[in-house]
């Protein structure tokens, strides 16, 4: 026997003796299908997961993790999606838990109104219009402790307060802010974290095997391995803006995509930059091996609708080809996805852009291209937004088949900003935004 399927048995047995039946079986609410032939890109069918209290989620998981959940449901988990092998089984990741900020002193202050919470990943199922809770894996340190979604270092990081921003809460250096998930062949899984920002090798149970950050981060306290291996320059990343999308290349190299322009060499030429990195690392030589420059296409084209650059993102990456790469540009609105193909040619890894003393940097180059540098070349595949029935804030993008592709929104878990997200007694006042997974089927394929 596998050690994934140990782990998995391990887990869904927890699940199954800490969630009422009920609820595990039956998640969800039908959802929407959508019809009549077309030439152009259309909705072919949609389902939501239903509410399940995160207190009875978790500590199925980890007994004792989570008090009081404040009334919020299991959301989050469209941070991103990946085939599990099976016709409408998907591998997905929580991000950090249920967090939002409110304004203090004219101040904005990171609230975690469930701190207990641990990142999960968590199996599902896609049936009929319900999306059903398979199995359920927590992330856990060495000793096999949580590792929270908690902020890690004090000064890079956002300070972390109770859900009505009032009470500091401890910095965490295990926490993670997961968000795009893969799995080897061997079982196991690789993550990426916006915090660091970092790549994470997790085990088929759960447990971190390694975490690997930027050179010079000095993260130190952390209960699990933390190696040096990234490029310095990623120590530039916006906060809150590291790396969210992640694929595995047919020879297991991955590609992390760093969500947004490095604050390089300041924070308004990070907001007002078209230009972030892919990196590709080498499972074999556990190294970055590859770097290339990306450019989005102005804001008003990804969303018509918005006209803040620093809105615009990456948040998923999907292998389509030995190198090729379907990209997902979005606004919380509105999402394209482009194909690019990783060339040698479009290296710039070790080159001056990964000095941060190059002025300018190439966050600051208005046409990176006239300056020498090799951006990767991009085809529109779909523009997201122009598609009736898909929902905003895209997160996952799964190939499906040729034609078809799974798409999953992070619902923020119900929560918003502002200190309406409570009510006077501390409870949720819930978004209504369920998570979806929705499929997607183009004409022309990718």
């Amino acid at each position: 026997m596998s050690p994934y399927a140990a782990g998995r048995r391990s887990v869904h047995r927890s699940v199954a003796a800490g969630v009422p039946l009920a609820l595990v079986a039956a998640l969800a609410v039908a959802g929407t299908a959508v019809g009549a032939p077309s030439k152009e890109a259309r909705v072919t069918g949609s389902a939501t997961l239903g509410d399940i209290p995160l207190g009875t989620f978790s500590n199925a998981l980890l007994p004792g993790t989570v008090g009081d959940d404040r009334g919020v449901d299991l959301g989050g988990i469209g941070s991103d999606i990946y085939p599990a092998g099976r016709k409408g089984e998907f591998w997905t990741v929580t991000d950090r838990g249920p967090n939002g900020q409110i304004k203090v002193a004219g101040e904005k202050r990171r609230t975690f109104p469930v701190p207990g919470f641990d990142p999960a990943i968590v199996k599902i199922r896609v049936s009929g219009g319900t999306v059903k809770v398979l199995d359920a894996i927590p992330i856990t340190t060495s000793s096999g402790k949580p590792v929270t979604g908690l902020s890690n270092q004090k000064g890079r990081d956002e300070a972390p307060y109770s859900y009505d921003a009032k009470t500091p809460l401890s910095y965490n250096p295990n926490g993670l802010d997961t968000e795009g998930i893969v799995r080897a062949e061997d079982g196991s899984f690789w993550l990426v974290d916006e915090y660091a920002p970092s790549l994470i090798h997790v085990s088929a149970r759960g447990k971190i095997l390694t975490r690997y950050v930027p050179k010079g981060l000095g993260l130190t306290g952390a209960d699990y391995r933390v190696v040096e291996a990234l490029p310095a320059v990623l120590l530039h990343r916006k906060i809150n803006r590291g790396f969210e999308g992640l694929a595995q290349l047919p020879g297991g190299d991955l590609v992390m995509a760093v969500q947004s322009p490095l604050s390089l060499p300041d924070t308004d030429a990070g907001e007002a930059s078209l230009t972030t990195r892919l990196l590709r690392f080498s499972t074999k030589k556990r190294a970055v091996t590859a770097e290339y420059a990306y450019r989005f296409d102005p804001v008003n084209v990804v969303d018509p609708s918005e006209d803040d650059t620093s809105e615009l993102k990456i948040s998923s990456v999907v292998a389509v080809g030995r190198d090729r790469l379907l990209v997902e540009e979005r606004t919380d609105k509105a999402a394209r996805l482009q194909v690019v193909k990783l060339t040698r040619g479009a290296d710039i890894l070790g080159d001056k852009w990964d000095d941060d003393t190059t002025s300018p940097s190439l966050e600051q180059l208005d046409d990176p291209a006239a300056s020498g540098v090799p951006v990767l070349r991009k085809r529109l595949v779909v523009d997201l937004g122009a598609v009736k029935g898909v929902p905003g804030k895209i997160e996952g993008v799964a190939r499906v088949d040729h034609d078809t592709l799974a798409l999953i929104n992070d619902n923020d878990f119900g929560m918003t900003d502002g200190p309406e997200a409570f009510d006077a007694q501390g409870r949720l006042v819930d978004s209504g935004i369920e998570t979806t997974v929705t499929y997607v089927r183009l004409p022309r394929g990718i």
